[in-house]
């Protein structure tokens, strides 16, 4: 082990160009794969400890574990201004549960059982999971814990909140933008913040506003034209990755053996496929030279992405990174509400403006026999629906809408109205 400040000169040589030499520089980059290396094996002891853990507590749960990439790691360390010894998330493992009520539970239980082990010290807990982090709406539980002194970041999810991580993973490599470090077009982190603020409130048991939905997909509008313009990594969208993919490696998975397997992935966002996927060994040694490797042969800033992942049953990767499984085309990017997650489909298909339209038919409670004219609604009421006309006439062919005499809302689809609005 080197000195707290020789680690941090490190730092300062990657993140901030801070060095004498270019002798010196290459100590200092041996010095920093060095420090993140020490962090993989007591990370490794403790996924395969709360793995037995998770067996004994039951319930559905998907786990793996990562050391931080470098790209990542500079970035952190230029964006806040700190040292590399003072980073706590350089080795860290995920866990996802079902449900946001189970990461209540499992988080009672781990605090339990790191009590009890004499190997572990619970150090801190960061819940974002109330009211969001920074401007991009993340929300997580965070377990600080230490082993041998190193700092290890513990993540606790439900799929929801997974799902959004991994879609605003998704979104940042295409468009070119690190949005989970607040940075793109202001419009496209305000998308995410309010799609995270509506999932929170869905996993509360409550429905979001009808105004907030209507803000939602219209922001998803907005994004889609402003990543398309900008789209630096646009063929990953003429891509898909077989699943066909996830046999192969538990195959392999098998011939290397039961336990935890440290696997190397280069994924080329430039064409949306796999370059590599191997397992490289159990020894740090063995895992860090290999991982230093391939960083130094598939560049991020050639549109590759070098990780390093720790699991013992691979299958679940398809679940704990699935923003490298493949996406469809340019609808599939930002995601309405509706369809983000399954189950949150509705059973109508209803443009923007013709929910506009009803949601202001339903607040002026233009029911049966209570009219207005169409072009009140259309040039004082809708005066912000661009597509007025077709979105009223598709609400007319459904009979949401009544046009006798007038416009007004259909009393016997009440229910279907309040259903879809």
């Amino acid at each position: 082990m080197v000195s707290k400040s020789t680690i941090d000169r490190a730092g300062s040589a990657l993140a901030r160009a801070q060095y004498r030499t270019d002798e010196e520089y290459i100590e200092l980059e041996d010095v920093f794969d060095e420090y993140r290396k020490s962090h993989l094996q007591p990370l490794s002891e403790t996924t395969l400890e709360l793995q037995r853990w998770l067996t004994e507590y039951g319930g559905s749960y998907y786990i793996a574990q990562r050391l931080k990439r470098k790209p990542q790691i500079v970035r952190k360390l230029k964006r806040l201004s700190v040292r590399l010894s003072q980073l706590q998330d350089i080795g860290g493992a995920r866990i996802i549960v079902p449900q946001n009520s189970d990461v209540d539970k499992l988080l009672k239980y781990l605090e339990e059982r790191v009590e009890q082990d004499p190997n572990l010290e619970l150090k801190r807990i960061t819940d974002y999971r109330e009211k969001g982090r920074d401007t991009t709406g993340y929300r997580a539980l965070h377990l600080l814990v230490t082993r041998e002194q190193m700092a290890l970041e513990i993540q606790v999810r439900s799929r929801v909140q997974h799902y959004w991580s991994e879609s605003i993973e998704r979104t940042s490599v295409i468009y070119g933008h690190h949005l989970k470090e607040g940075d793109g077009d202001p419009k496209i982190l305000r998308y995410f913040s309010e799609l995270s603020d509506a999932f929170y409130e869905l996993e509360a048991g409550r429905q979001p506003s009808a105004e907030h939905r209507l803000t939602i997909d219209q922001l998803r509008i907005d994004c889609e034209e402003i990543i398309k313009s900008s789209a630096q990594n646009a063929g990953v969208l003429h891509s898909f990755v077989n699943e066909g993919i996830i046999k192969t490696l538990t195959e392999k998975e098998a011939r290397g053996g039961s336990g935890l397997n440290n696997w190397i992935i280069v994924f080329d966002w430039n064409s949306g496929s796999f370059v590599s996927w191997e397992i490289v060994g159990r020894s740090p040694n063995e895992a860090i030279a290999a991982y230093v490797a391939n960083e130094k042969n598939f560049p991020a800033e050639s549109g590759f992405e070098v990780v390093l992942i720790g699991s013992s049953e691979v299958a679940t990767v398809r679940q704990t990174h699935s923003h490298y499984f493949g996406i469809e085309s340019y609808d599939k990017i930002l995601e309405t509400l509706d369809a983000s997650i399954e189950g949150f489909r509705r059973k109508i298909d209803l443009d923007i403006g013709a929910r506009q339209i009803l949601l202001t038919l339903t607040r002026r409670r233009f029911w049966g026999g209570k009219v207005v004219s169409r072009d009140t609604l259309k040039n004082h009421f809708c005066q912000q629906v661009l597509t007025f006309e077709s979105s009223l006439n598709a609400l007319i062919e459904k009979e949401f809408v009544l046009s006798n005499g007038g416009i007004s809302l259909n009393l016997r689809l009440k229910k279907e109205i309040e259903a879809v609005i």
